[in-house]
Formats: C-alpha cells, structure tokens, sequence
C-alpha cells in the first residue's frame, strides 16, 4: 500500500527505509531541503542502550526544584504560561515513582536492545559509512554521591540484558586514556562495551540517498499543515510547497514529526502528551588525537555525552523545557565547553566550538509512542526524547512489522 512518512529526521527517514523494505510504496514528507537538519542535525552521537534510566526518576524532583535557579543547569524548567508544559511537568512527577522507573527502564533497554542489533544488521547488509565507533560508551562520575545513585540502575540494566558493568576509576582510564587528567577525580565509571556512537545526520542522509534508490519519494521544502479525516481515517495530508496547496492522499499515514507530532495529532483526537526538551551540543575539532577520547563518554553529572566523530569531537547534552523556541542560550553553550575544557582541556580546539541546539520530543517517561493511534490507519512514531538515534531503527523495524499486521520482535509497550 502506499504510506505517507510525515517527518524526514532520523525516525522518519528509518521508518520510509523498513515500510519500503516490506514491499510499500513510500513518500516522505518534510518543510527542510533535506533529511536529518533539525533534531538529527548535532545530536551527542551515541547509541547508548545503557543510557536508559529516565529523566523522571525518585531522585529528580529534588534536583529539578534546586536546578530552577542555575541557568546552566543539566535540567531545567523554566516555567511558562503553557497548559502543555504544565500537563507535562506533571505527569513527569508522576513516573518517579520507583515502581515506574523500573517499568520504564525495561521499556527502554528492551527497545534499546533490539534497535542496536537492527542497525548492526542494517550497516551490515548496506556498508553504511557515518564515522562509527564500536569502542562502548563510559558512563563516568565525579560525585560519589552520583556514582552510588548509579549502582541500582546499572544492575537492573544487567538483569534485563544490558552488560553496564561496574568498573573502578583505574579501569576507567585503562578503558580511555583520555580520562587520566582527572583520575583522581573519578569516584567510579560503568561500561557497555556493545554500546556504539556515530554521527546520526550522516546516518540519516546516507539512509535516505539508499532509499531513493529503493523508490522511496522524498518531497523536501513541504510543510505538513494537517490531516483530513473522512468517515473515521485519515483522508489526506495538506500541504504546503512554495505557496503551493495540496492535498496527499495515501492508504496509511506514519506521524514522524518530533516535538511537532502533537499539533497534527491534536485535531484527529489522538492525545500525544510530547513537549519539547531544547538539548545543546558544541563540535570542536580535534586538537590532540591521543587526548580526545575514542570510547563515547557520558558525564552523568552534567548530563553531557562525548563522541569522536572522525575529526572532531562532539559535546552534548542538557535539557530546557522552555517552548518552541530554537535560539540558542549561550549561558548553556559556555557551561558545556568549559565542563569539557575542564576535564580534557588538550582534546579539542575548544575557542573553535560550534554551538547548535534542537528540540528534542519528550515525553514525561521518556518511553516514545509506537504503533496504532486510535485512527485506523494514521500510526505513530515519535517522541523518542534523547534516544531517537538511540531507538531510530527498532522503532522503525517495529513499526513496519506493525502495519503488516505481524507482532514486532521485541517486548514493549506498543501503542494499540
């Protein structure tokens, strides 16, 4: 059948690749010149199954409330007028209970799982080249309190199958060498060795040239203005091109559109509760390659991941909770370079940093929706939050499956 994709970042542009795999005819839609230049554009790089405990968990009301007044905080509100944000925020708090941290860890590291094992199938099949690393990802501390609130989760992740082993500062540095300027810093470290990294826009426009040779249309510089029902569907998707009004009718629609996927939603009747988390990242080139980590870092701190990316060195993370807007905060920006000067001030040419930011979907329990909407033929997949490069081909993977009708490999809680 033929099916819309609405939204060209690295979700969408997987899931054209896999609904094309299984034989539909697919047309992606997007408002950029080309795929992977909003939220897949300077993401931290990682594909990081052990980066699964959420935002929401027992311990984050009390940081959030001490965060409200650092304006370089790794998480912050800024409170807003916005009946959504407020919505948000609330059920936020809701999902840090224990009981559905647990819940929400496993949904993570399950979907997690299963989605690094199908880009390893899918770089495999294709030669896929986007400056990856299998070298693991070193989740770093330098706050024992950090590092002993890290213990419970690393274990839980072992039992549901991902190997986050508990390591000391020694064997930290053994792992990455570029962690000795502050081994005596370090209280402690966990390593996933099956963890990888790699540069998701070249990922996401490497992908979507093969899909094109696949037969998959792209229509670029079209912006999505909604969907018509008819007697209980989806009936067609107006669009914008160049002054230009159309509307693009098709047998099945796939809602793509990150923080945006809301606003389309919304009018069917279909409730996403997804805000925009605002992330930042710089890129520096490589000053000293032996000082520059090839092991992709997480400083759980400050909620910064470090990636090596060919020449340069990716530094990303935090989050704002502040609206739609995409200026950048340069307070935010100036406090990731100088954690990332601090630590490992030889690695990168830190003056010559290039600052980016983009809106990241969350969703209160960072678990993304998949699968059916309450619309027989519109589905969802969207709202990954900081994992969409993370969980971009499982998702995927797991969604063609659903519009075939199949049962997707892997244990989650899919949308029905």
């Amino acid at each position: 059948m033929h099916i819309v994709v609405l939204g060209a970042g690295v979700v969408g542009v997987t899931s054209a690749w896999y609904l094309r795999q299984a034989g539909h005819q697919v047309t992606v839609v997007d408002r950029q010149p080309v795929a992977g230049v909003e939220t897949s554009y300077a993401n931290g790089g990682q594909i990081s199954v052990s980066h699964a405990e959420p935002w929401a968990n027992p311990s984050a009301p009390f940081k959030v409330m001490r965060w409200l007044s650092q304006p370089d905080a790794p998480l912050l509100f800024r409170l807003r007028m916005d009946p959504a944000q407020w919505r948000w925020g609330l059920a936020f708090l809701r999902e840090c209970s224990a009981g559905r941290t647990r819940h929400n860890i496993r949904q993570i590291v399950n979907l997690g799982t299963y989605s690094r094992t199908c880009l390893q199938a899918l770089r495999k099949d294709t030669g896929l080249a986007y400056d990856h690393l299998e070298k693991g990802i070193l989740h770093f501390y330098t706050d024992p309190k950090e590092f002993e609130a890290a213990l419970e989760p690393a274990r839980l992740m072992q039992q549901l199958g991902c190997d986050r082993q508990v390591i000391d500062a020694d064997q930290a540095v053994a792992l990455e060498p570029a962690l000795a300027p502050f081994h005596h810093r370090l209280a402690g470290a966990t390593y996933t060795s099956e963890d990888e990294s790699g540069d998701a826009r070249k990922f996401t426009q490497v992908l979507a040239a093969l899909a094109v040779k696949a037969g998959v249309e792209f229509r670029y510089n079209t912006e999505v203005l909604g969907l018509d029902m008819r007697q209980g569907r989806v009936s067609g998707a107006r669009l914008l091109c160049e002054g230009h009004h159309e509307t693009l009718m098709a047998d099945s629609y796939v809602l793509s559109l990150g923080s945006y996927s809301r606003f389309i939603a919304k009018p069917l009747g279909v409730d996403l509760n997804i805000y925009p988390a605002k992330g930042y990242s710089i890129t520096a080139p490589v000053r000293n390659p032996d000082a520059a980590p090839v092991v992709s870092l997480t400083d759980d701190e400050y909620k910064l991941v470090y990636s090596r990316l060919g020449d340069q060195l990716r530094v990303a993370g935090t989050a704002e909770l502040n609206g739609y807007s995409r200026e950048l905060n340069l307070t935010r920006c100036r406090a990731i370079v100088r954690r990332a000067a601090e630590l490992m001030p030889e690695a990168a040419d830190w003056d010559a940093a290039e600052f980016w930011t983009g809106l990241r979907p969350a969703t209160p329990s960072n678990v993304p929706y998949i699968g059916h909407s309450k619309v027989p033929n519109l589905f969802l997949n969207t709202g990954h939050g900081t994992l969409g490069w993370t969980h971009a081909c499982g998702s995927a993977a797991a969604l063609a499956a659903i519009v075939d009708g199949r049962k997707p490999d892997v244990d989650f809680a899919f949308c029905l």
